[in-house]
């Protein structure tokens, strides 16, 4: 079973391409103008075992909230073609990473239905701007790429902060939680014998 998909998206504020194969090595090559949000994608990549291409642009001059968020929409969208109809997957998947003073737990199910529960976040994540030089990652982000790529990939993840002090490291423990979670609940599970894993035999 061939589990790839690329899907394009083109706005008045981004242009997207994003290409992936749910059944890689966690190979990727990302480009999107948000130098940190490069390395959050790298790592949901590696730790998903997902192979991911994509190559973004948009008016970064303005944020990067545009360039972030649209990418988080394509990378859903290919998700849900990859799948195809979900038969032989295990569909849950669940993780608890940490890193360093940092630990985020993620909860995944390949439902079908979106839904997004995402908190444990201190207050001043929202307003925390990561990055060296160039366009930051706004802290804000995370919650809109996890419900933008939940939603166009018919997610239901719940992805929650059980601790964490410094933004960066919250930032990782969430994405690295999120990859790990995904990785399970989108490989095949020899014991289904390539059935749907619903008793309503559809996802």
């Amino acid at each position: 079973m061939n589990r790839t998909a690329t899907k394009e998206r083109s706005t008045s504020e981004s242009t997207i391409k994003v290409s992936i194969d749910l059944d890689g090595t966690g190979r990727s090559n990302i480009s999107t103008g948000v130098g940190f949000y490069d390395h959050m994608l790298t790592a949901l990549s590696k730790h998903s075992l997902i192979d991911i291409d994509i190559q973004a642009s948009g008016d970064v001059h303005i944020d990067g909230h545009h360039v972030v968020e649209d990418t988080a929409i394509v990378l859903g969208q290919a998700l849900r073609e990859a799948l195809g109809d979900k038969s032989g997957i295990r569909r849950y998947g669940d993780a608890l990473v940490p890193l360093d003073e940092a630990l985020a737990q993620c909860v995944v199910d390949v439902a079908g239905r979106p839904y997004v529960v995402c908190d444990g976040e201190p207050d001043g994540q929202v307003y925390a701007l990561i990055g060296g030089s160039g366009v930051p990652y706004a802290g804000s982000m995370t919650y809109h790429v996890v419900e933008s790529l939940a939603l166009n990939a018919g997610l239901c993840v719940h992805l929650k902060l059980i601790s964490g002090r410094d933004p960066h490291h919250i930032v990782e423990a969430q994405f690295k939680a999120l990859a790990r979670a995904l990785r399970t609940a989108v490989e095949p599970d020899a014991r289904q014998q390539g059935a749907i894993p619903s008793t309503k035999g559809a996802l």
